[in-house]
């Protein structure tokens, strides 16, 4: 099975059944934690909290990893430039204009890192949480927020929407591209700018695709008389448990360690 960021894994977990306005929050506060991160310290609390929610979720966690494939590129292109444009420190690598030193390859290894956990980290959301009990709990959040013309309601529907179709469309890529492979195409030979022309042949039929799903939705939804207007009722309204007040807990400490390792280094 392809995990990737935005899909549902389903499992009887702790985690699976915390409130989603409770693994929101968390996940708030896990990446205020990664940020406040600016040690090794920091880095290792915030990769054991990690597999902590791994354990406790009951997801594999060779199938979360998978989901890191998707920011690869921007992992090269962060050690690239940080490696080439960061100057200062101790000069470690020296070839005509290019010169690794000691502050770029720190830089780069924290980006990096923070990065990965933050990906990681923050997909748990959506691996652990249904679209529709996501689109609950956002909307539970942000209703105090919210007032005026402003809807809750209609927020929280274009948010759940939008990661509901990630993969959708990304199982659609797949088809669109074994589909033009079985024609002929060649997507992996020639040089950058020819791997770019290649994927015209995907990208012209998945964005017709795309309009098409988002029409025949917008008719769905309309045929069912949606309105944003009309405050709906829930069969399973939201409440907080037990399990929800120690989730709470055991983030706060969480982030609080983080905090106090900036000073223990």
């Amino acid at each position: 099975m392809n995990l990737i960021l935005g899909q549902y894994y389903p499992a009887e977990s702790f985690v699976h059944r915390l409130d989603p306005r409770t693994k929101i929050n968390s996940v708030i506060l896990y990446i205020i934690a990664v940020f406040l991160a600016n040690n090794i310290l920091g880095y290792v609390i915030c990769g054991l909290m990690l597999l902590l929610i791994f354990y406790l979720s009951k997801i594999p966690l060779r199938l979360c990893l998978k989901s890191l494939k998707s920011i690869f590129v921007i992992i090269i292109f962060t050690v690239i430039f940080n490696l080439v444009l960061i100057r200062t420190g101790e000069v470690w690598f020296e070839f005509g204009i290019i010169k690794i030193t000691s502050d770029g390859a720190k830089t780069t290894a924290e980006l990096c890192v923070r990065l990965m956990l933050l990906v990681v980290g923050s997909g748990f959301l959506t691996f652990t949480t249904t679209p529709l009990n996501l689109c609950d709990g956002i909307e539970r959040l942000i209703r105090p927020i919210c007032f005026g013309k402003v809807s809750s309601q209609e927020i929280a529907m274009m948010m759940s929407i939008a990661l509901r179709f990630i993969p959708t469309l990304s199982d659609e890529l797949n088809k669109i591209r074994k589909a033009q492979i079985a024609r002929g195409a060649d997507f992996e030979s020639g040089g950058l700018i020819n791997r770019a022309k290649a994927l015209l042949p995907l990208l012209v039929p998945l964005f017709v695709s795309s309009f098409r799903r988002a029409d025949e939705l917008a008719m769905a939804m309309e045929s069912r008389c949606y309105s944003s207007e009309i405050r709906r009722s829930r069969l399973h309204e939201l409440s907080y448990g037990k399990k929800d007040m120690l989730a709470y807990a055991v983030m706060l400490m969480f982030t609080l360690c983080v905090f106090v390792s900036r000073f223990a280094i």
